[in-house]
Order: structure tokens, then C-alpha cells, then sequence
């Protein structure tokens, strides 16, 4: 049995979801980089906000590089119609209203706290309820992925 291909995408390229939230500093790039890390390049994730600021929030930083995240190479960008377009899913986090629409692309809301301005405790919760919807996500996405374990497992501190 063959495993269905995502619309928008052929066997040999890899579904692309786009993470999008207003200032692209907080919940679009914990998807992000949670995304990337569990999907192994079986698919390519993009963060992007309709309001970009100017970093990434440094209380997410803080807890992500905590849990063995790189985010050295995270920088708010604006979402584009085309980066919409490039991608078979768009889920928004906050900004739903503010997103370009493009026929033929999924939308998702995922309501999801801000993690700005949080304490440690905070931030980890929202990234515990991004790192459960990312990883529902990517089985949806790719049936046949083995996800690794959650980053959330391996480390408590």
C-alpha cells in the first residue's frame, strides 16, 4: 500500500507548512524549529509573521536552547502571499485574520498562548501544547514518519 501524497506535492518533494503569527518572535518559531527537528527533512517548515519584529522573543531562546533547540539561524520575516502559496498547510497562531488567503492551501488556527514576556514556566507550556499539535501535525502530514521523542521526554530541566 502507497502512502497518499499531500496536494501540492509529488513523491519526491516534501510537504511545506508555514507557521504564522503576528510578530514571528514567539509561537511561530517554536513550531518551527519544533517541526524541523522532529520531521528529519521529511518535511520543510517555514515561521513568518504579519507584523515581524525585530527578534525572536529572548525568553523563547532561552527555553528552547534548553531543551537542545537551535535557534541561532531564527529571524522574524514577513509573510508573503508567496510563501503562503509554496505551501500545502498555513497554520496561524494569532494572526488568522491578518493572512494573505491562497485558494488551495489548508488553514489551521491553532489558538496557542503568547509565550512574550512569560517566565520560564510559561513559555514551557506553550511550547509543550505547540510541541503536542506540531507532532499530531507532522503524523497527519507524513503518515509513514517516525518521530523521535519529544524534546519534552528527554529533558526536564
Amino acid at each position: 500500500m502507497t502512502t497518499p501524497v499531500p496536494p501540492g506535492t509529488t513523491p519526491t518533494t516534501p510537504p511545506q507548512v508555514v507557521f504564522a503569527c503576528v510578530r514571528n518572535g514567539g509561537r511561530s518559531v517554536i513550531s518551527r524549529v519544533l517541526a524541523e527537528h522532529y520531521a528529519g527533512g521529511r518535511v520543510v517548515a517555514r515561521s513568518a509573521g504579519t507584523q515581524p519584529g525585530e527578534h525572536v522573543h529572548p525568553e523563547v531562546v532561552a527555553v528552547l536552547e534548553a531543551l537542545g533547540l537551535d535557534t541561532s539561524a531564527e529571524q522574524p520575516t514577513l509573510l508573503t502571499r508567496e510563501t503562503i502559496a509554496a505551501s500545502t498547510t498555513a497554520i496561524t497562531l494569532g494572526c488568522g485574520e491578518e493572512c494573505p488567503y491562497v485558494p488551495g492551501v489548508r488553514y489551521v488556527d491553532w489558538p496557542v498562548a503568547d509565550p512574550g514576556g512569560q517566565d520560564e514556566a510559561g513559555v514551557r507550556a506553550v511550547v509543550a501544547d505547540l510541541d503536542a499539535r506540531v507532532r499530531a501535525l507532522l503524523v497527519e502530514l507524513v503518515p509513514d514518519l517516525a518521530l523521535p521523542p519529544s524534546v519534552l521526554d528527554a529533558r526536564t530541566s
